[in-house]
């Protein structure tokens, strides 16, 4: 009897593995978010949808339909956006451009734009001068290009509006098309499974012979070409038939100069490819570029020497303390008792070092925002390793931090009120006003920023200006998720209870001696080592935010985080230690500034970058937004690692002063 139950619980055992696989299958549970992929029949329709156009010389997206393009058909219309990619800048919309899937066309005529008004001339010329770039996207691929220098194969993500040779401004007007397909292949459950008696209770899903064989889309290549077209010849000719003579496609000879109230006609040709690329794999391509092996080694040789060097500091440090703390836990009650009278350095201020410093609440309300930023930067980086925020599903990233932040709006509450009434002495009056203006602290600054840096693109009439019902959606998620969430995290934190210093605070503050030197130079030079350890990977960054580079080493980015939130931890560790020594109690603003400084170094490196690396970033209105999000970007630094360099003196010094008590 034993047999046939254990039998039955086996296939009842297999049916529900197999009831879970169908049910995330058609879910597209096997694909990350935005990325599963779409099968195309031959012959069925290609869209190609149409982004901003962009420059590296200006920063500034504009709308594609800005430029004298064809216009779809059935007129223009955005397609399904998120809220990362209109914060973005994105604006993504339907073109002309349609194919038939496996279906190779050639001299397709898309339009005739009648003569060019003299404000289209001056506007394609200035787009043409400011290097803008057309970006395509076709089943979520973006248009690529490449072209040889050197024996090298350079990757470009969409194509230049034009090109101006010897004060003569020409037009790319004529587009071939490279779609590179794969076979689409049918999913067995069996065959994810296991074999045996499962594979022949699982069916594949689907049909069991499909009757045509699918495809998908794997690749999606470009080559601009300069066309002179004879405008009269399709005149009367309608949109997709066939321009009257041969086109032949040369990228590296232009003919289609511009003049003013001269037309401008439209071809383009598509050829389909069968490749070896799996889908999983199509976005290799963007992924490979140009210096990737300068990356991993530098990243790898910046990760062992900070590790090195921030295990150096530790032992040196964890050697000295202990050493301190072993000699006095040695003498018997006598000798302590004489020793307590010839006290120096750090044992001196046992009566100083918990007293409040000045600007409590600004300062917890800032280590608050800071564990906002902190744990938002982490859950965000963890789930881009894992690929839940990869560049094929765009804008993920920007809405994955903006949710994150509002979520741990719990988390800021908590720990501003909580360090409050630490510093209150378990005193509760007034969390309700720290948890508000933690709430407010940095989400105002950010508005005050980003609304000054709104106006300068609302002035450019550019795609990157948030539309007005954006900044209300984002003001109503704002008081209505965050800071309520926030408030909810100061009343738990209201109710916790408070850390009792192990020590007993003076009435009358001690004196501290004349310093050498200014300590707070020395604060502002600690920032340098935790400089050290993302200084290469900044560069990384910014060129993916500044240069259209794809960035993708989350998991390099996430280990770098954690050395950067050691050695934080660490500098300020040493520092506070070194100003306790020299009987200096004010230590609170300087741990969170020895290793919040770092931000006044990425923000020098910020200049250094736009003045070395982006000396093509032209007019003063391109500076002012670099600038400024390079601004806003260093003060989530500051408090983030402010932060954790405040966080780990505070619990050095409550540990060490509950080791030795001293009256």
């Amino acid at each position: 009897m034993i047999r046939p139950k254990m039998e039955s619980f086996h296939q009842f055992r297999l049916w529900v593995l197999a009831f879970c696989f169908l049910t995330f299958q058609s879910c597209n549970g096997f694909y990350l978010p935005g990325s599963y992929p779409h099968k195309y029949d031959v012959g069925d329709d290609l869209w190609v949808k149409v982004n901003s156009l962009t420059s590296i010389d200006t920063e500034i997206p504009f709308s594609y339909y800005s430029l004298p393009f064809c216009q779809p058909e059935g007129g223009v219309k955005d397609s399904a956006e998120n809220l990362g990619e209109l914060l973005m800048g994105d604006r993504i919309e339907n073109s002309p451009y349609r194919f038939k899937m496996f279906t190779n066309e050639s001299e397709v005529v898309l339009c005739r734009v009648d003569k060019l008004s003299a404000d289209q001339f001056k506007i394609l010329k200035k787009r043409i001068d400011e290097m803008y770039q057309v970006n395509l996207i076709l089943d979520n691929l973006p248009a690529i290009r490449f072209t040889k220098k050197d024996d090298y194969v350079l990757r470009w993500t969409g194509y230049p509006v034009g090109i101006k040779v010897q004060d003569v401004y020409y037009m790319f007007n004529h587009l071939k098309f490279n779609v590179l397909v794969h076979k689409y292949e049918e999913t067995n459950v069996a065959r994810v499974m296991g074999t045996g008696d499962a594979a022949e209770m699982i069916p594949p899903i689907g049909k069991e012979k499909s009757e045509k064989p699918g495809w998908m889309v794997v690749g999606f290549e470009v080559i601009p070409c300069s066309i002179m077209h004879n405008a009269d010849s399709v005149k009367n000719s309608k949109m997709y038939s066939r321009y009257p003579s041969p086109i032949k496609c040369d990228p590296s000879t232009v003919a289609m100069p511009i003049k003013e109230g001269q037309p401008l006609t439209f071809t383009y040709e598509v050829t389909f490819e069968e490749s070896d690329i799996k889908w999983p794999s199509r976005w290799d391509a963007y992924l490979k570029m140009e210096g990737a092996k300068v990356h991993w080694f530098s990243i790898l040789n910046s990760l062992m020497v900070i590790t090195f060097l921030a295990g150096i500091v530790l032992v040196i440090f964890l050697r000295t303390v202990r050493r301190d703390l072993t000699r006095y836990e040695e003498l018997d009650k006598e000798a302590q008792a004489q020793m307590n009278e010839e006290l120096s350095g750090w044992k001196l201020v046992v009566g100083d070092v918990f007293r409040a410093p000045s600007n409590p609440s600004l300062l917890c309300i800032m280590v608050g925002n800071g564990v906002q930023i902190l744990g938002m930067a982490v859950v965000t980086i963890l789930f881009a390793a894992l690929g839940f925020m990869s560049p094929a599903s765009r804008g993920t990233l920007i809405t994955g931090m903006l949710f994150i932040y509002m979520i741990l709006g719990v988390a800021a509450g908590y720990a501003a009120v909580r360090l409050w009434r630490t510093v209150g002495c378990g005193d509760q009056k007034g969390w309700a006003s720290v948890a508000w203006k933690s709430a407010c602290f940095f989400p105002g600054i950010a508005f005050l920023i980003l609304t000054t840096l709104n106006f300068l693109l609302w002035g450019s009439h550019s795609t990157g200006a948030i539309p007005f019902s954006l900044f209300v959606i984002l003001i109503l998620l704002w008081f209505c998720i965050s800071v309520p969430l926030t408030l909810v995290g100061g009343y738990f934190g209201a109710k916790a209870p408070h850390l009792e210093y192990p020590v007993r605070t003076n009435q009358i503050p001690r004196e501290i001696p004349q310093q050498r030197y200014p300590s707070w130079l020395l604060v502002l030079g600690a920032g340098t080592l935790p400089f050290g350890t993302l200084f290469i990977e900044l560069f990384f960054i910014m060129s993916s935010i500044w240069m259209g580079r794809v960035y993708y080493v989350f998991g390099f980015l996430f280990i770098v985080m954690i050395l950067l939130v050691v050695v934080c931890a660490e500098v300020s560790l040493v520092l506070t230690y070194m100003h306790l020594c020299v009987e200096d109690w004010r230590w609170w603003w300087k741990s969170f500034f020895a290793s919040g400084s770092v931000a006044i170094y990425i923000f020098l490196y910020s200049v250094n970058y736009l003045v070395f690396d982006l000396k093509s970033l032209s007019g003063p209105v391109s500076a002012t937004l670099y600038l400024g999000y390079s601004l806003f970007m260093v003060l989530a630094i500051m408090l983030a690692t402010g932060t954790v360099g405040f966080l780990s003196s505070f619990w050095f010094v409550y540990y060490l002063f509950s080791s030795v008590k001293l009256d």
